[in-house]
């Protein structure tokens, strides 16, 4: 058995995963620090070095070494499955499962966050929201792929 958590950022992947996982007796592997591991950048690193398209490319290259795992839930980066044929992999691969925020609830849990996120820093609340709110529009349709959806607040599976 595999999951792939898809959801926006902040929306509890990392958290709802290693929750999961110990819960069903799984591995769990976080895809951004698996990237971080391979590569030796961090992420928000890497973007800013080298830029997205880049990133993307060498994210695709991590998401397909999850292929032969077993046995392991994994946490996705906010935008992978909105990328190149990623969620298609996905779903070939494992059983997805979409952890879903409001646009409010993301806002709040990123105005409390100690470690904001790069593409996020320097927003006004509403400028944050806004952002959030137009990215999420856009990268739903990818999300909603997934067979499972669970509120992002308080996932139960």
């Amino acid at each position: 058995m595999k999951y792939y958590l898809v959801g926006y950022m902040y929306s509890g992947k990392t958290t709802f995963g290693r929750q999961l996982a110990e819960e069903k007796g799984m591995e769990f592997l976080d895809l951004d620090s698996a990237f971080e591991d391979r590569y030796h950048y961090t992420v928000p690193r890497f973007f800013a070095t080298f830029g997205e398209e880049a990133f993307r490319k060498l994210e695709k290259v991590v998401l397909h070494d999850t292929a032969e795992l077993d046995n392991v839930v994994i946490s996705c980066g906010g935008g992978t499955p909105c990328h190149s044929d990623n969620m298609d992999f996905i779903l070939a691969h494992g059983t997805a499962i979409y952890l879903q925020m409001t646009v409010d609830g993301i806002v709040e849990r990123a105005l409390r966050s100690r470690n904001p996120r790069p593409k996020l820093q320097g927003l006004s609340e509403e400028e944050l929201r806004c952002q959030i709110a137009e990215e999420l529009k856009k990268r739903e349709p990818f999300y909603l792929k997934a067979p499972i959806v669970l509120d992002g607040v308080n996932p139960v599976l």
